[in-house]
């Protein structure tokens, strides 16, 4: 399982917008020079955020995002469920015949629903809030080393 680009920019993108927005909203070309994407490309993305309630637009020559939600309440599932459609591994084909049958069953029961169900579980228990946090003791961790 791999996630796409699209999820992959999302996700840094939310986590750029959730540091950088306490106070204003952000362009959406500051994100993505910090980001080293494509302006173009993240459009796209925070299209789809926009329309899902995630993220807030200012329009204008001042404009940019805002989060439309609290990081909190704002889980990786739901941004990938946004940006993917599924992130879940796609349900075992079952053939007619019994002994394949019994094969394909088993695959789904005890590896495809088992593996779907773990997550939902983790990245349902994963905010954007945590991302940020996690984010943000890398980089206080970073400016406290010194190198000789």
């Amino acid at each position: 399982m791999k996630f796409s680009k699209k999820s992959r920019y999302g996700l840094r993108a939310l986590i750029d917008l959730a540091v950088n927005s306490k106070n204003e909203h952000v362009s959406l070309c500051s994100i993505a020079e910090r980001n080293h994407i494509s302006p173009q490309y993240l459009e796209q993305v925070f299209a789809s955020l926009r329309r899902a309630g995630i993220v807030k637009s200012i329009k204008g020559p001042q404009g940019g995002y805002l989060l439309n939600h609290a990081p909190e309440k704002i889980t990786v599932a739901d941004i990938l469920k946004i940006l993917e459609g599924t992130y879940h591994l796609e349900d075992e084909e079952v053939f007619e015949e019994d002994q394949v049958q019994g094969i394909s069953i088993a695959i789904q029961k005890l590896v495809v629903d088992q593996v779907n169900q773990e997550l939902d579980r983790i990245l349902g228990n994963v905010t954007l809030a945590d991302l940020e946090d996690d984010y943000l003791d890398y980089c206080n961790y970073e400016q406290g080393m010194y190198y000789i």
